[in-house]
C-alpha cells in the first residue's frame, strides 16, 4: 500500500490537556520520547500519510508546544487551533475543524500522546474509510477494559461507544473497546460535531456520540490493531515503556542489515541512518542526524549526537561526538570527545582523552593522546604528540591554529593562537609555540638547564632536623 492516499486527507489532532498524572511543570504532550517531543510522533505519521493541512488543538501551555511543534516541522507545518476550556474530544474536534471549512475530503482525528501508532495502521484505516464512505475506527480487545470505551454491536455491526462510567453492568463485560482513532468525510465531521451534546456522566461533549450519529447514516467499520499500539502515556511510567516499545522497534528494522551486539541495550533515534554492515555494541546511544557508514564500528557506551561516521570507520569505547564528522577509516578514542564542528577526513586517528572543537584534520593525520585541539586546521599526515594544547582563547576572542601538512608537534606544546606551523616542520616537546614556524624548521622553546651540584644533600640535611624536631 502507498504511504499517501490519493484522497484529499487531513489530520486534527488533540493535544490541550495539561497531562496531571505526570506529575510536572511541563505539558505531557512536551515529554520527550527518543529526542522527540511526544507530540512530534502522530504528526509525524499524518505527514507520512500526506495529510495537509494538519491541525493541532491546543490549550495548556499552548505557547510552548506550539514552539516546539514550529522548530522541528517549520512554521507553517501544522495549524495551530486554541481549546480554552476543556470540554471534551467532541469540543476539541469542533473547534479543530474551523480551519477546514472549505475541506472537502477525509479528516483523521489522533491524539498528542499515542506515540506508538504505526503508519500501517492508518494507511489501513484511510484505506477503510476511502473504500466504505463511512466511519472508519480503530477497535482492540483487551483482557481487561476497565476505563475504556466499550464497542455496542448489533448483529455484528457497530451502532455506538458507551463510555466507562455511563456503561451499564452489561455493557462493562464487554472485552472490544475503541481507541478513539477515526476516519471520516469533513462534512459529516461538521455536522455531527454540532449535535452533540454534554448530557452524560462527565459533563462533557463525548466525541464517541458521533460513532451512533454514523451508525445511523453514513455506516461504521473498524480495523482492529493491538491495544499497545493505540495506548496512551499518562505517566513517566507510561512514557518509559512507550520509549522502550519504539526503541525496539527502531532497532528491529536495523537488525535487517546491521549487528546489534545487545539490542536490547542501545537507544537509536528515529531520524538516525544506519548503513548496511554496521555494528553497534552494547550501550550505544545514536541521537539526531546521526548516520553510520557502511562497515563502521561503534563499541560499547559511545554516544553520538548529529555525527557522521565513513566507511570503515571504528569509534572505540566510551566516546563522545556532536555535530562531528568522523572520516572512512578513521579510529576514534577510547574516551575521546569531538565537539561541535570537528571534521575528520579519512584515515585520522585520534585516540584517548582527544578533544577536538571547530577543528579539521586532514587525510592520515594523528592526534593519539592527551591532546586539545580547538579552533584548529590540520593538514595531512601531521603528527601531534601526547599533551598537545592549541590555546584558542585570551579570554576575549577564540584564535586559530593552523597545522600544515607534514608537520610533526612534539609532546607537551603549547600552540599559542593565532599561530601557524609550516610544512613539515617539527616542533620540540615541551615548546611553547607563540609567533609562526617556518616550513621545513625545528623550532624549539626551552629555558637552558641548570644542574646545581650538592643540592639532595643539603635538601636533605634541612629536612633531618626537622624531622628530629617533630618526635
Amino acid at each position: 500500500m502507498n504511504s499517501r492516499s490519493s484522497t484529499p486527507i487531513a489530520c486534527l489532532i488533540l493535544a490541550a490537556g495539561k497531562g496531571t498524572r505526570m506529575r510536572s511543570a511541563k505539558a505531557k504532550v512536551l515529554h520527550t520520547l527518543l529526542g522527540a517531543p511526544m507530540v512530534a510522533y502522530p504528526v509525524e505519521r499524518a505527514r507520512e500519510l500526506g495529510a495537509a493541512p494538519v491541525v493541532a488543538v491546543l490549550g495548556h501551555q499552548i505557547d510552548e508546544v506550539t514552539r516546539a511543534l514550529q522548530g522541528r516541522f517549520g512554521d507553517s507545518a501544522v495549524t495551530v487551533v486554541e481549546q480554552k476550556e476543556q470540554k471534551g474530544t467532541g469540543d476539541a474536534v469542533r473547534l479543530g475543524l474551523r480551519p477546514l471549512l472549505d475541506f472537502a475530503g477525509l479528516v483523521l482525528i489522533l491524539y498528542g500522546d499515542t506515540p506508538l501508532l504505526r503508519s500501517e495502521t492508518l494507511q489501513a484505516l484511510v484505506a477503510e474509510a476511502t473504500k466504505t464512505g463511512g466511519l472508519a475506527m480503530l477497535t482492540s480487545v483487551v483482557g481487561d477494559p476497565t476505563g475504556y470505551g466499550r464497542i455496542v454491536r448489533d448483529g455484528g455491526k457497530i451502532v455506538g461507544v458507551v463510555e466507562d462510567k455511563d456503561a451499564t453492568q452489561a455493557e462493562r463485560r464487554i472485552a472490544e473497546v475503541n481507541a478513539g482513532i477515526y476516519v471520516a468525510q469533513a462534512e459529516f465531521l461538521r455536522n455531527a460535531t454540532a449535535k452533540l451534546s454534554p448530557r452524560n456522566a462527565q459533563g462533557e461533549y463525548y466525541l464517541t456520540d458521533i460513532v451512533a450519529q454514523a451508525a445511523a447514516s453514513i455506516g461504521v467499520t473498524s480495523v482492529d490493531v493491538p491495544a499497545e499500539e493505540t495506548s496512551g502515556v499518562n505517566d513517566r511510567e507510561q512514557l518509559v515503556a512507550a520509549e522502550k516499545v519504539l526503541a525496539h522497534r527502531i532497532v528491529r528494522r536495523h537488525l535487517q542489515y546491521a549487528t546489534f551486539r545487545a539490542p536490547s541495550e542501545v537507544v537509536v533515534e528515529p531520524t538516525v541512518k544506519i548503513e548496511p554492515d554496521a555494528e553497534i555494541g552494547r550501550d550505544v546511544v545514536l541521537r539526531g542526524q546521526t548516520h553510520i557508514g557502511e562497515g563502521a564500528r561503534i563499541d560499547e557506551g559511545v554516544i553520538l549526537t548529529n555525527t557522521i561516521v565513513g566507511k570503515g570507520a571504528h569509534v572505540l569505547p566510551y566516546c563522545v561526538a556532536t555535530d562531528a564528522t568522523i572520516g572512512d577509516n578513521n579510529k576514534i578514542g577510547p574516551f575521546a570527545h569531538l565537539r561541535p564542528g570537528t571534521v575528520l577526513d579519512a584515515d585520522v586517528h585520534v585516540g584517548n582523552f582527544v578533544e577536538t572543537k571547530k577543528t579539521r584534520l586532514g587525510r592520515g593525520s594523528k592526534a593519539n593522546h592527551l591532546t586539545y585541539l580547538g579552533d584548529t586546521i590540520v593538514g595531512e599526515k601531521v603528527n601531534v604528540g601526547a599533551g598537545t594544547i592549541t590555546c584558542n582563547y585570551n579570554g576575549y576572542e577564540k584564535c586559530q591554529t593552523i597545522i600544515e601538512d607534514g608537520a610533526f608537534i612534539g609532546s607537551d606544546t603549547q600552540l599559542v593562537a593565532p599561530v601557524r606551523v609550516g610544512k613539515r616542520a617539527v616542533v620540540a616537546a615541551g615548546a611553547t609555540i607563540t609567533e609562526d614556524v617556518r616550513e621545513g624548521v625545528l623550532a624549539i622553546s626551552r629555558a637552558p638547564l641548570k644542574q646545581v651540584d650538592g643540592y639532595a644533600d643539603r635538601l636533605a640535611e634541612r629536612y633531618r632536623g626537622l624531622k628530629k624536631d617533630k618526635r
